[in-house]
């Protein structure tokens, strides 16, 4: 079964979001709870177990960014594994990583009640913790926007009272509680790296967020390496002014070490600011975990791997059935649990997804799909990748019996539930399978088909030149029928003169990947396409025919049967061999104006060349000026374009003389009567409009 479309979320989260997200997801029961716990282990080495446990987590991060960045989808880790390695490993990897964030939230509430129990000692742990799991479920019920919002606010805060706690304990150490620091057996320590490796894991949890986020390319990466840097600097410094402050007998299994640590140096007041610190960050991290783990059962859903009760979006634009599943797994997490347990468990399955999601950038690569086009791209492939494998399997074996168990039952018990519920609802494949179509076997074109609709809603980036390419285009405006074979010919015959193919060449590549079905038709609209290697930079052919339009013949990519119809615009486009993805991304953005109520009616209704190009640029990147023999824009008569002094950012792409359009350049001399098409940011535009008025 093909999943059909879905209603998407809201992109309502900007960078400040995702940082906060990340940081607050991160700074909660790792600093205020779990230190002491591991200090029952291992003693002062701590700091040390904090250290190590962060060094999986960097190649696990560096490559969940490149999948976020490429396939910006609800559901992180759950949707990467499954559209890499499949639906099988996206069962097991959307079941176990939602349980472990589940998991982390319980700990956290179970946290903020230890810390509550210090002022209200009558009131119990559980209690406490049950109580704020129904009020951030409320909360999250009000929208991810407002949510996120409320994040931001108690991040902030909290690292406002961690600076300072840092900044006062780090003064006032005593040096002599670090004696044995050094001295715990390897084992030992890596063991306990694996107890706390939890406390890192929510710095990549905004990436279930992703589709939520605006511009992710840029706002995922940046957020989540600020939280990752933010976190290894407070945990580090955090555990070594904690180790430093307090007795080692005292500290071991201590259930608030950051409040008996603020008491050393700050008295009573100095616990007073940690506990409600502490309190915040749990409150932090619950939300956020809350936030993001609701989302996959959300996107397990939509792919039919769970009942479509799941996908149901409310008002506000939350998933209101799993949200609330969520928040009953977490109550009942909490009442029935042991807190230890919690912690041990939720890493080593985070441990083993990380493993995973390293494993799912290598297939990625190696599928060679030009449609895979991540705005950013884990270094030191592929040895990164596989360090990340290696260092998260080793600590996995470290933590014990029970945290291998519990992962591999947790594995075994999803893969049950794949084979009774969703393997015989789904019927796709992962890009494991192109890896192996390179090896003679076979391919799934469904996940380049997907991958092509995520780079439609990404867009253009900022260095790709679609307004250039279409300001140098040329244009055919065709006033009587004709067969696309003809256009072809023309076409082609253009073509010859930017490359060292023949024009029976490329009118022979065109001809043929139409008889294929390789050139998309919809609405009326042909997009023919090539690549070319000797191209120095993509060009474009607008054509437009009116009634009856262009008669074409060709194979429908789905049925493969022969198709005809009449087209009343073909846009072809040529593009250089070395840069796929970006032919993708400008052939997205022709397919994204054609998709638009407006498109046929100014199609039809365009003047001219310059209308006709202006036809595919966006409003809020082009402006259109005249150049009068009077008012402001007088004084641009008689100068060349390089004597032409313009706002930063914008650039004359287009120049209509007449009945001729050109493209200019500096020697080119304005004339009155010149209608000028502008292209450019948009402060740049908005500079220029307010110099010329509103002339244009």
């Amino acid at each position: 079964m093909t999943p059909e479309p879905k209603k998407r979320l809201k992109k309502e989260l900007n960078l400040f979001n995702v940082y906060a997200i990340a940081t607050g997801a991160t700074l909660s029961s790792g600093f205020f709870l779990l230190p002491g716990l591991a200090a029952a282990d291992i003693g002062s080495s701590v700091v040390l177990a904090y250290l190590i446990a962060a060094i999986p987590l960097i190649p696990s991060t560096f490559c969940l960014v490149e999948l976020a960045t490429a396939m910006p989808r609800a559901g992180g880790v759950y949707y990467f594994l499954d559209r890499t390695l499949g639906p099988w490993s996206g069962t097991i990897g959307g079941i176990g990583t939602w349980l472990a964030l589940v998991l982390k939230v319980a700990f956290a509430l179970v946290g903020m009640g230890a810390y509550l129990e210090i002022f209200f000692p009558e009131v119990s742990i559980k209690t406490s913790a049950v109580g704020f799991a129904l009020v951030l479920g409320a909360l999250n019920y009000l929208g991810s926007k407002k949510s996120g919002a409320f994040q931001s606010l108690l991040v902030m805060g909290l690292l406002a009272v961690l600076a300072g706690f840092i900044g006062t304990g780090l003064t006032d150490l005593n040096l002599a509680n670090f004696r044995d620091m050094t001295h715990i057996p390897i084992d030992n320590l890596l063991s306990a790296a694996g107890f706390v490796y939890i406390s890192y894991v929510g710095v990549t949890k905004v990436a279930s967020l992703s589709e939520e986020v605006h511009n992710p390319e840029r706002n995922l990466p940046l957020g989540i390496f600020l939280a990752l840097i933010t976190a290894i600097l407070i945990y580090g410094l955090g555990t070594t002014v904690m180790v430093g402050l307090i007795p080692p007998d005292i500290l071991a299994g201590d259930l608030c070490p950051a409040a008996t640590a603020a008491k050393v140096v700050l008295g009573d007041a100095g616990v007073l600011a940690i506990s409600m610190a502490a309190l915040v960050a749990f409150i932090s991290v619950a939300n956020a975990g809350l936030m993001s783990a609701s989302r996959y059962p959300l996107a397990m859903s939509r792919d039919h791997l769970l009942p479509r009760v799941f996908q149901r979006i409310g008002k506000t634009g939350i998933p209101n059935v799993a949200l609330a599943t969520t928040l009953a797994v977490i109550i009942c997490s909490i009442l029935f649990l042991d807190v230890g347990k919690i912690a041990k468990l939720a890493s080593a399955f985070q441990l083993f997804m990380f493993a995973l999601v390293c494993l799912a950038v290598i297939v990625m690569r190696e599928a060679h799909l030009i449609s895979y086009d991540p705005g950013y791209r884990s270094p030191l492939y592929p040895w990164l990748p596989l360090f990340g494998i290696v260092s998260a399997c080793v600590l996995i074996f470290e933590m014990g019996a029970w945290s291998l168990g519990f992962t591999l039952g947790l594995a075994l018990a999803s893969t049950f539930w794949f084979f009774y519920y969703g393997r015989k609802r789904t019927s796709r494949t992962g890009a494991i399978f192109h890896v192996f179509e390179r090896l003679g076997r076979s391919r799934y074109e469904g996940l380049d088909h997907e991958l092509r609709g995520i780079l439609r809603e990404k867009g253009l980036r900022e260095e790709d030149p679609f307004e250039e390419v279409v300001a140098r285009s040329l244009v055919i405006d065709l006033d009587h029928p004709v067969e696309f074979e003809a256009v072809v010919e023309d076409v082609a015959a253009w073509m010859a003169n930017h490359t060292e193919h023949t024009a029976e060449e490329i009118r022979d590549q065109l001809l043929e990947r139409t008889h294929i079905g390789a050139t998309p038709v919809t609405h009326g609209v042909g997009l023919p396409h090539l690549w070319i290697q000797e191209l120095q930079h993509p060009e474009l052919v607008l054509v437009r025919s009116r009634d009856p339009g262009i008669h074409i013949q060709y194979a429908h990519p789905l049925t493969d049967e022969e198709t005809e119809e009449n087209l009343k615009a073909i846009f072809f486009l040529f593009s250089p061999s070395d840069d796929p993805s970006r032919h993708l991304r400008i052939l997205a953005q022709i397919a994204e104006h054609v998709d638009l109520d407006s498109f046929e009616s100014a199609w039809d209704e365009a003047a001219n060349e310059q209308e006709l190009k202006e036809v595919l640029l966006h409003d809020e990147r082009f402006e259109s000026l005249v150049v009068s023999p009077e008012g402001r824009t007088s004084a641009l008569v008689g100068h060349p374009l390089r004597e032409v002094e313009l706002p930063d950012g914008v650039l004359i792409a287009m120049i209509r003389r007449g009945s001729h359009v050109h493209v200019p350049d500096g020697d080119t001399v304005l004339e009155a009567g010149d209608s000028l098409t502008i292209i450019g940011d948009a402060d740049g535009l908005r500079a220029l409009r307010d110099a010329y008025d509103s002339e244009g």
